[in-house]
């Protein structure tokens, strides 16, 4: 099942340590076809970013292969839910997973009694990224990372900032700033980024931690003041925002980015495993596609099945480690 999704439907839907061994590649293991439908499990509510890669998704293999897939969300549980129900599927090709960093990296060190283990997911390609965004009220009066972080140092814990949860991307990227600049702020969780974006703008918060969308039409329209993007290179959408890495010698390192790929069960056979590689690849390549994905202020970023399980290494390790240092801990619910 497929739906059109016009440029506002996709600028407003806006965020596994792999123990899968390097098996030798079959020569004709891209002829594999799926026998049955194929469920495309995406662990989010519809509208969001997890949600459109999905339907694109569908919406090509329906395509290529003349075989029909349906997306299926299954949302709750900061998208643990609907991976936990992807796991216990059998690994015949037949269900993929949409993940991104939560259910697939942040889960393993902030949730007590998650349900999955990482090791029980076979990185097939990234598809996707997209920076995070900073961004103050103008009656702040702050215009810069660096005049952030001034002022934070002469005024510690004078000011507060928004992000859409705890646990989520845009809340550990501020964690982290704050751990790598030695600052302090007074964290206040809305539920969504929708409603972290009306606090922002209702001056609630003096600093908002977001998405790249939907911020950055109220940037453009001066409702708020981009401080930097997350990302180690600066947005193609917005080139004129630098990064948090030349905004500050303590950050030369950062990288924060909502990332979105796709998941098949561990053990899945190899051939099955290069088979939707393969097709994500194509799927990439395609003008259609990328103008959508351009669109949401996304870069594609595809990959080989080693490639993403190094980068799900690197990310699993990465916010193991703020989250330790910051003693975050939640339960499934």
């Amino acid at each position: 099942m497929t739906r059109s999704l016009s440029r506002r439907t996709v600028l407003t839907g806006a965020a596994a340590l792999s123990t899968s061994p390097l098996w030798p590649r079959p020569a004709r293991s891209a002829d594999w076809r799926p026998t049955d439908t194929v469920r495309i499990i995406v662990p989010a509510a519809p509208g969001g970013s997890t949600d459109v890669i999905g339907r694109y998704l569908a919406q090509h293999l329906q395509q290529a292969w003349g075989i029909s897939a349906v997306v299926e969300n299954k949302s709750g549980g900061g998208g643990t839910i609907g991976t936990s129900f992807f796991v216990q599927q059998k690994p015949d090709g037949n269900t993929i997973l949409v993940g991104n960093p939560g259910p697939n990296a942040v889960a393993f060190s902030i949730f007590r009694s998650l349900p999955y283990k990482a090791d029980q997911l076979q990185p097939v390609t990234n598809a996707i990224r997209i920076p995070n965004i900073v961004s103050a009220h103008p009656s702040s009066g702050i215009k810069s990372i660096k005049e952030l972080i001034a002022y934070l140092k002469a005024n510690p814990d004078k000011l507060n900032y928004g992000t859409s949860g705890v646990g989520q991307s845009p809340h550990l990227t501020a964690v982290w700033f704050m751990q790598l600049t030695g600052v302090k702020m007074t964290h206040i969780p809305f539920r969504g980024a929708g409603p972290a974006l009306t606090g922002a703008l209702g001056g609630d918060v003096a600093i908002l931690f977001d998405n790249l969308y939907p911020s950055l039409p109220q940037v453009e329209d001066g409702k708020l003041v981009a401080l930097a993007v997350t990302t180690p290179e600066r947005s193609f959408k917005a080139p004129n925002i630098p990064t948090m890495r030349e905004s500050a010698p303590e950050l030369a390192n950062f990288d924060v980015s909502s990332w979105f790929g796709m998941f098949l069960q561990a053990g899945t056979p190899r051939p099955i495993v290069d088979a939707y590689n393969a097709e994500i690849k194509k799927m990439l390549a395609r003008e259609d596609i990328k103008k959508n994905i351009a669109a949401m202020g996304a870069v594609t970023d595809y990959g080989t099945p080693e490639q993403y399980s190094a980068f799900i290494d690197a990310e699993i390790k990465k916010f193991a480690g703020i989250i330790n240092k910051e003693g975050l801990k939640m339960d499934v619910n």
